[in-house]
């Protein structure tokens, strides 16, 4: 679970460069297909911590 964390995670910085055209045309085709991220980064951000807070509910140790 905390591998789809730190994915979500980085998936999260690269939509919002890609929202701040910092990217290049890789920015305008991820802004393309996943507008809804673009415009509002911050909703996988929010996935990334909601997985590292399941991952850490369910680790046993």
């Amino acid at each position: 679970m905390y591998f789809a964390a730190v994915v979500l995670a980085v998936l999260s910085g690269l939509f919002y460069a890609a929202s701040h055209h910092e990217i290049g045309s890789f920015g305008i085709t991820m802004c393309q297909y996943g507008s809804p991220f673009c415009d509002n980064p911050l909703l996988v951000f929010v996935g990334a911590c909601l997985a590292a807070l399941w991952g850490a509910f369910v680790s046993v140790r």
